[in-house]
């Protein structure tokens, strides 16, 4: 597979799934992420696969690193939208820092990085851009109203990006997984954990992996029929 992708939180979690998932597939992978240096070269000297430091939330800084990937890499035919943060509080204690924090990186972050590379793939004619929503933005979730609107905001931008891109042969699609197996759920208290997955009709949490062969699905180049889809991988916990 000769094409360049991008991974945005790629060297974590569902990022660091996916980016390992679209190497082994051929592509020439580059995962961004935003401040854990030590964990960004652990990942690249156990994979292989080159590591670039911004913030999704810096416009500026989007526009320049996506052309350092291009000069190192080539041109970005393929996009995955990963990176997020949480800041959770009840709306009582939520401050705006913690609610512009969110929005800006998760929302904004998908925004900034699908500017950044849409020339190039409107020139070529050819792009695959994957966002990562979640089960929140589709369903709600207590404690996370600045969360639940990013990822909602998600699914609306997916949808309309797609009408943009279509005639263009650039398909625009989001998965929305539900609760994975990563750091992030694992520093859900044990006891609440344990009433999560309860909900979850399949009886576990999802492995980083699953939510891979999904991004996988959707950039190949036979998936070009498939635009302003979101793909929920939430072992049927909520069925959207």
């Amino acid at each position: 597979m000769d094409r360049t992708a991008i991974v945005t939180g790629g060297t974590r979690g569902i990022g660091a799934a996916i980016s390992l998932a679209l190497k082994e597939k051929g592509f020439r992978v580059a995962a961004t992420y935003a401040g854990n240096d030590d964990r960004a070269r652990k990942f690249t000297d156990e994979t292989g696969i080159a590591a670039f430091k911004w913030d999704v939330a810096d416009f500026p800084a989007c526009q320049d690193g996506v052309k350092q990937v291009e000069s190192a890499l080539g041109p970005v035919e393929v996009l995955v939208n990963n990176a997020g943060i949480t800041r959770d509080s009840t709306m009582k204690k939520q401050t705006r820092q913690q609610w512009d924090e969110v929005i800006d990186t998760n929302l904004g972050g998908v925004f900034n990085m699908s500017k950044a590379v849409w020339p190039t793939m409107l020139d070529r004619g050819f792009g695959r851009i994957v966002n990562v929503g979640s089960i929140n933005g589709q369903a709600g979730q207590y404690g996370q109203v600045n969360y639940a609107a990013a990822k909602s905001g998600i699914h609306g931008f997916t949808k309309a990006l797609a009408q943009e891109g279509a005639r263009a042969g650039i398909t625009v699609n989001a998965v929305a997984p539900g609760y994975i197996d990563t750091d992030m759920v694992a520093a859900v208290p044990p006891e609440v954990l344990e009433k999560i997955v309860a909900r979850i009709p399949v009886g576990r949490l999802g492995g980083a992996s699953e939510i891979a062969r999904g991004v996988l699905f959707l950039v190949e180049d036979e998936a070009g029929f498939v635009t302003g889809s979101t793909l929920s991988i939430n072992g049927g916990q909520h069925m959207y």
